[in-house]
């Protein structure tokens, strides 16, 4: 005969407490004093409970599970670098992340009946855009809805971005004033908002100062299609003599391209510039000229956002968090440095 399973009943008798009290004990954010929670706990030890979140989260109306949307990122250095430290951070507070993997190309919307039946508190949508179905499903649930390095216009989501058209913008008169004369971009994946972004900033910065056409590069945020998309650009007959990536691990990429393949020297005959500051950027075999965003501050700000009254959460506020420019040894000074 199978043992009979311990519930919280038991624990509330051996500990000479109510339920609710055991109940709490279990919440991080259960209100109960010090003394009462160790002996719930004692209590629990001696009879082998363990708490039931599901149950739990029937009776409370909240599950303590925080969902995470991300696509591929397997591809990416800096977005499995925001995982960790949104999981770290979440489960200091008491909760708990649900991944779902998606790819970057597809719809977020297509997950919508799968996460719906998690029942989560709230959503994370980093690497992915998601469609108003899904936030104006979150949004009549009472699920806040957070997105990181992504806007969705008129809609009640928050967002957490890198301020990317003006990292863009930045590079452009980095390019310009070390006299470079011609200029490429290596996209990410084209349809993502953090590409679009940088190559505008970018390309608009060098029209305002009459710079012509910019030379483009197709790549997938991946240091194989930095290396290719290199390797086409530096193989015209008037190649660039500076390119600016979407993603450092493409100007990673497109450095070894030049140097390796084709040796050519970086930066005294090509400046590479790359986006996100990953920690192979520091590395003395790239020493990569970059525009940090920091995985830490977009985080605390998106927490911020998930913890912030029931009134405030779906306001379609957007947070813009500027990126730093990191000069480093894979392009040329401005001018004025030298």
């Amino acid at each position: 005969m199978s043992q009979r399973q311990v519930t919280s009943y038991d624990v509330a008798r051996h500990a000479g407490v109510s339920q609710p009290t055991v109940s709490r004990a279990f919440d991080p954010n259960g209100n109960i004093n010090a003394k009462t929670r160790a002996r719930v706990l004692q209590a629990a030890a001696e009879l082998g409970y363990q708490p039931n979140a599901i149950a739990r989260g029937l009776t409370t109306q909240r599950t303590d599970i925080v969902g995470i949307i991300m696509g591929n990122i397997a591809r990416s250095y800096f977005y499995p670098n925001v995982l960790v430290q949104f999981t770290r951070r979440l489960q200091a507070m008491g909760k708990q992340v649900l991944l779902f993997n998606t790819h970057e190309t597809r719809p977020v919307d297509e997950i919508l009946p799968r996460f719906l039946s998690y029942h989560v508190d709230a959503l994370i949508v980093a690497s992915n855009t998601p469609g108003r179905e899904l936030i104006d499903k979150c949004t009549s649930m009472g699920t806040p809805v957070v997105l990181l390095n992504r806007t969705v216009p008129d809609t009640t989501a928050n967002a957490v971005c890198s301020d990317n058209e003006m990292g863009g913008r930045i590079v452009a008169d980095l390019l310009l004033d070390a006299g470079h004369k011609r200029l490429a971009f290596v996209t990410g994946v084209e349809v993502t908002a953090t590409n679009e972004l940088r190559q505008k900033g970018f390309t608009e910065r060098l029209k305002e100062r009459s710079y012509g056409d910019v030379l483009l590069g197709h790549g997938e945020y991946t240091y194989d299609s930095g290396f290719e998309a290199a390797l086409r650009l530096l193989d015209q007959d008037n190649p660039p003599d500076g390119i600016f990536c979407a993603a450092d691990i493409m100007a990673l990429g497109a450095m070894d391209a030049a140097r390796y393949r084709l040796g050519i020297q970086v930066p005294d005959e090509l400046s590479i510039v790359g986006y996100d500051d990953i920690p192979m950027a520091s590395w003395p075999a790239y020493d990569l000229t970059t525009i940090r965003q920091s995985a830490s501050k977009m985080v605390e700000a998106a927490v911020s956002l998930l913890t912030s009254p029931k009134d405030h959460i779906t306001t379609g506020q957007v947070i813009l968090l500027p990126g730093e420019l990191v000069q480093r040894g894979s392009a040329k000074l401005r001018k004025s440095q030298l």
